[in-house]
This record gives structure tokens, sequence and C-alpha cells, in this order.
């Protein structure tokens, strides 16, 4: 899969994708990310990303101009079929906007978009960014949360490794991906591990009896229950 990212900051994508899991899925082909600077996108020599909005207010607002001739050129990118060796020009691709107003992201939105061969994501910043991109140009508009940021620079870097960590080889052991929080509306269960004893508030805190008996179906039985209690308890939203 191909993540191409329209920012005016792509210097900030360099540390992400240079660590950890992401890296290494860069390294097996299994994704590719490429941060795109808007500004080589522009037609004046200011390199102009912006301008005063219409009818006044704080702020400026970014162009429609340079952001369509960016989406324009990334769509004839090659990309990589999701899950395939096959290389080809103008694959399946969807284009996102992060904005305030988009539907919120989940874990079930991360599966739909594997489906893709390429995201193009589009990280506004400023005041905001011309609505006709909104209304004409992007396929879909996302919300990683009920908060504002400075820009989609890490909303863009939330939706890489959610999405990268449900393609095939991204995740090492898949058992990790098939029991986790969300697979079926529920948390995932508690975790623990050494030591099996330990003082914590004055207090000896223990490892509960049954992760250590090696009855493997008494074990998943109390990770069932206690995944449902977590959801009820902490989200009880994902039960409705």
């Amino acid at each position: 899969m191909r993540f191409d990212i329209i920012t005016i900051f792509p210097n900030l994508f360099k540390s992400f994708t240079s660590e950890a899991l992401i890296a290494r899925a860069i390294k097996k082909r299994i994704i590719k990310i490429t941060a795109h600077d808007l500004r080589k996108y522009t037609r004046d020599n200011h390199k102009t990303v912006d301008g005063r909005p219409y009818g006044g207010g704080a702020g400026m607002v970014m162009l429609v101009e340079p952001i369509l001739k960016a989406i324009k050129a990334l769509r004839k990118l090659k990309v990589n079929a999701p899950h395939r060796r096959t290389r080809r020009r103008g694959g399946k691709s969807r284009v996102i906007l992060f904005s305030a107003k988009g539907k919120k992201f989940n874990q079930a939105t991360a599966k739909r978009w594997t489906r893709y061969d390429q995201l193009i994501m589009i990280c506004g910043r400023y005041e905001g960014i011309d609505d006709r991109v909104a209304q004409y140009i992007v396929d879909e508009e996302a919300s990683v949360g009920d908060y504002v940021l400075f820009g989609g620079e890490v909303p863009a870097m939330v939706v890489m490794e959610a999405v990268t960590r449900l393609l095939p080889g991204a995740v090492g052991k898949e058992e990790s991906i098939r029991n986790e929080s969300f697979v079926e509306n529920l948390l995932e269960h508690p975790h623990y591990t050494r030591p099996e004893v330990i003082a914590i508030g004055g207090k000896q805190r223990r490892v509960p009896k049954v992760l250590l008996s090696g009855n493997h179906k008494l074990i998943e039985n109390w990770r069932s229950e206690h995944s449902e209690k977590m959801t009820k308890k902490n989200r009880p939203d994902l039960l409705k």
C-alpha cells in the first residue's frame, strides 16, 4: 500500500518513517510512505499556499489550486495493489481530508481503508482549507477525535499506524491483531507479566492465579469475561 501525504511540513514524517514497525513495514515493502511538500505545487515565486478568508475573520485559509494540482499528480503514481506483488499505474486510491467535521476514524474505518492501493491524505494548517476541497475534491473527511490540533500531520500518522498494522506481514504475530481491542466491539482483556508479586502502595499486588494455572480453557474464559467487564466499565457505547 502507498501512503501519500500532502503537507507543508514534510520533515515531520522523517522520524516516523525511520523507527519501529513502520520502518520495518517499509523495508519489507508492505507499505511506501511519501510526504509531499504542497509548496512544490504552487505557481508563484513565493510558493504561496494560503490566502485571506473571504468575508473577513482571523487567520489564513489554504488555497484550492495547489491541493488540486497535487492530488492530480499523486493519482497518477504507480502503486502496489494490497497484499499482491503486482505493480500497476492508477490503482484504487482514496483521497482523505482531516477535518473537525469529518466522520470519526475508528478500527472499522482502518480496516476498510486496507482495501485501497493508495491513500492520499491532506494535512490542513492555519485557519483551515477552502471548503471547495471538501465539497468537490476529496473522497471523504475524517477526524481522529473531538479536539483541535495544529494540523493534520499527527492524524495522518495515526491513520498510517492503524492501517499498516492490519496489512499481512506488518505485525510479527497475527494473533495479536485477532485478539485486540475493538474486535467484535470489545476491549482487550488485561495483561500481566513478571514479577508474579510486586509491592504497590504498601500492598502486595499479584497476578491473577488463573493465568498461572496452565489451563488454557480457563485462561481463555477468564480473558473473555474480563474483556466484557472492561468494555462495560470503560466503553459501554461499544456494546450498543
